[in-house]
Parts: C-alpha cells; structure tokens; sequence
C-alpha cells in the first residue's frame, strides 16, 4: 500500500512539473542585445523566433527575423513570428505597438535597463523562471558577482600606483553626430568600474562640438561607431573629427573601440569581460596587476 501511494505521489508531482512546463511560454522575441544574450546564455536560443536590431551577439542571431529597433517596433511584424512573448525593457515602444501586442494575446515581460546589480539579479530571476531555469540563473548571477568583485580588485591595486584615467566615452548612431556619454548610463558605469574617471558631466547622451571635446582633452578615448570596427573605426573616428587627434588620447595613440550593442539591455554577459580589457588599457604599465587580480 505504501508503494502504491509513493507511486501515487510520483505520478502526481510528475504531471504538475510537466503542466508546469507546458504553460512556459515558448515562442520568445526579444528586445534589446543584453537580454537576448542572457536568454542564449540561459539556454533558451531555440526558442527565440527574432530579435530586434540591437542583438547582434552571438552571431547565430543575426540569422533570426529581424522585428527593427527597440524603440520602434511595429505589431504587424511581430505578430506575424506568433510569439508567446515579448521581452524587453521601459525603453521598448511606442507605447501603442506594445497595447496592440498585448490585446493580441502576447505576454510582455519588462525588464531592467539599469546597470546595476539589483538590475542583474531581477533580470536573471525574471528569465529563468519563465525559461524554466531558475537554478542555472542563480549560478550564473553568483558567478558574475564574483567577476566583478575580483574586477574591483584588480581596479583597486592598479590604482595604488597609478591615478584614475580621463576618459571620454563617444557614441556614434549610424553616422550621426557624436554624442558623450554622460551620467546615469551604461557608459559611464563601464568607465567607473573599469577605474576611470568619465568627464561626460551632463545625463544621459548628448551632441557636443569638437572644439568643446578637446577643451575636455582626455587622456583615454573610448568609442561606440557603427559597423565599423577595431583599428578601421578608430581611422574613421579621427579623419572626421580631426581635432579629436590633437586631445591627450588622440596624440598617444589611446582610443579605444567597444562593441555599440554592449550598451543596450543593461548588464549583459560580455561585460565583465570588457570591464577587464578597458582596465588594462586605463592602466596599461599595470596589465600583469590586473591579470593577477582577477585570477
């Protein structure tokens, strides 16, 4: 008798997991390049059926329907994907586009842009609860806690000898103006964590003049183009804005080139992993402190 009910009991436990299962959603679009990393790294690519512009890593990606930019979706195309659900962040819209979608039937999950670690941490809860993956979302938060904890070390020990470097963080959309990274930004946040000192004073992005650039004169340029990259966008970034060359950064050869979709979703995988290559060029006569540190 006993064995029948522990049977029982198996069986029933066994029927609740998989209904529990089956009411996941499992046709995924995703809003905004950190996110869709994060579901990647959860496990859940062969779920997703598109992406919008920003999630361009990992490149199998780009191999997904395209739904636009975040913050121009249009309902017509995504509905045409059939997706369970939407995730992205406050930053998705319009606003119309997202109450069409969810009069449609479509589940719109908001997560945080924010970098910061409570930002991480619901993010990571909210996706592994809905991938069904809640275990492997608290080891990998746990595990980016601790790169970040030996990133501060190495920051802390590079800066016992040397100052914290100006830095000027320069954002290009699609041949556009350039705008500077200012406070309350992924940017910035990078800069700071990275042991620089951001000179962009202002909120958010804004356009500012060359001339007002190389009055700033950093000492470390770090730049966010377009499809450019590496040594091709750093050319570019100095023949169109000459007087840039003239700044502490230019004339020292010391502008470095970041990935543009690393600054979208908030804290994504591959930041910790930046974090460490800006330290190394902030503070390039310490690279074997920093190595040690993070080890």
């Amino acid at each position: 008798m006993r064995k029948k009910i522990l049977l029982a009991c198996a069986g029933m436990l066994f029927s609740q997991m998989a209904s529990a299962s089956d009411t996941l959603p499992q046709r995924w679009i995703s809003a905004g390049g950190a996110f869709s990393e994060w579901v990647v790294a959860l496990g859940g690519e062969s779920k997703l059926v598109g992406v919008d512009s920003t999630s361009q890593y990992p490149r199998s990606l780009q191999n997904l329907p395209a739904i636009g930019y975040q913050r121009q979706l249009a309902a017509e195309g995504i509905l045409a994907l059939r997706p369970d659900i939407l995730v992205g962040s406050n930053e998705m819209g319009p606003p119309p586009v997202l109450e069409q979608l969810k009069a449609s039937g479509v589940r719109i999950a908001l997560l945080s842009a924010k970098a910061d670690l409570p930002a991480l941490q619901h993010n990571l809860t909210t996706l592994g609860q809905l991938l069904g993956k809640q275990a492997q979302a608290q080891s990998l938060l746990a595990d980016y806690q601790q790169r970040l904890q030996q990133q501060a070390a190495a920051v802390k020990q590079a800066q016992q000898q040397y100052p914290a470097p100006r830095v000027l963080m320069l954002l290009s959309h699609s041949g556009g103006n350039l705008q500077v990274a200012g406070k309350d930004t992924l940017a910035t946040w990078m800069i700071e964590q990275a042991g620089g000192k951001s000179l962009g004073e202002h909120s958010g992005y804004k356009p500012v003049s060359s001339e007002a650039m190389l009055a700033l004169d950093p000492e470390v340029i770090l730049f966010a183009g377009g499809r450019l990259q590496g040594d091709a966008a750093r050319a570019a970034l100095l023949e169109q804005n000459p007087l840039l060359a003239q700044t502490q950064a230019g004339r020292n050869g010391r502008v470095q080139v970041i990935d543009p979709t690393l600054l979208i979703g908030g804290l994504g995988p591959r930041v910790p992993d930046t974090l460490t290559t800006l330290t190394m060029a902030f503070y390039p006569k310490a690279k074997a402190l920093s190595a040690e540190a993070s080890q």
